[in-house]
């Protein structure tokens, strides 16, 4: 029996057994496995659509093979987030080889996702994409404040790289400083470059606590505007809040809404 991903304690989770709640999912082989991890990196596809993440052929989600360690599933190199599809993904490896797909691979995507996944065995997933707010903020070179609820989610959980700060990213150097960064936090900051996100839980986590950070960058550069200072959440509160709603398993419960909204509104995604 192989399941979507080891089931964690969680406030939020009903006492009571009777009720609908979001579950993890069962399958008898690596085959079914690997299908729904398929189809829930499309759904993270179109929910960077959804959100308007996209940026010409920029922005790259990768899901690590099940059985295959050593492979990921990417979305196809210049095919928009809202036209990704089962039927277009591609399977690659740690040399950026396309061993499953009739699409090419994005270099800046293989240099920084490869570097990640082979680099960190434990995780699942990894999410990338040039956005309005995460742009903007990353030029500042700082990490964020502790200013809301939701900016708790990622204190002392993220990382702000300076090394080759607005060169794009495709020489291996810079994948490797990616990969370094991303010890024991769920989210980089590249300065003059963007935001990226990591789960060792799921597909599903990575891309919301990438839409989550983007909001963040957006909430603190709309506090700066104002020339007033915030008032910010103190450590002990800061750290209470990301322990309860900033961990892997709550990125995935908070997906499930936009997954089912997907789910129930785009029909040619699981072609």
């Amino acid at each position: 029996m192989y399941t979507e991903f080891k089931e964690e304690h969680s406030v939020y989770k009903p006492t009571q057994t009777d009720l609908t709640f979001p579950q993890a999912k069962h399958f008898s082989n690596f085959a079914e496995l690997r299908h729904e991890l398929k189809r829930k990196l499309v759904v993270a596809c179109r929910a960077f659509s959804y959100f308007k993440f996209d940026y010409g052929f920029a922005g790259h989600l990768t899901v690590r093979d099940p059985e295959f360690k050593d492979l990921y599933w990417t979305n196809p190199m210049a095919v928009h987030f809202k036209h990704v599809k089962i039927s277009n993904l591609i399977l690659v490896d740690h040399d950026g080889n396309v061993v499953e797909g009739n699409h090419s691979v994005n270099r800046a995507g293989f240099v920084l996702h490869a570097a990640v996944h082979k680099e960190h065995p434990e995780i699942v997933a990894m999410c990338h994409a040039h956005t309005l707010y995460g742009a903007a903020f990353a030029s500042l070179g700082k990490k964020l404040d502790p200013i809301s609820q939701d900016a708790c989610a990622f204190y002392e959980d993220h990382n702000v790289i300076t090394e080759e700060a607005g060169a794009v990213a495709v020489s291996e150097d810079a994948g490797m400083n990616v990969a370094k960064s991303f010890k024991d936090v769920k989210a980089v900051i590249h300065q003059n470059h963007g935001l990226l996100t990591m789960s060792k839980h799921s597909i599903d986590s990575a891309a919301f606590w990438f839409s989550a950070l983007e909001r963040c960058c957006q909430q603190e550069l709309m506090v700066m505007s104002t020339g007033q200072a915030p008032n910010l959440v103190p450590h002990k509160r800061a750290v209470f809040s990301r322990e309860n709603v900033g961990s892997d398993y709550i990125g995935w419960l908070h997906f499930q809404p936009i997954h089912d909204h997907l789910v129930a509104t785009e029909k040619d995604m699981f072609d």
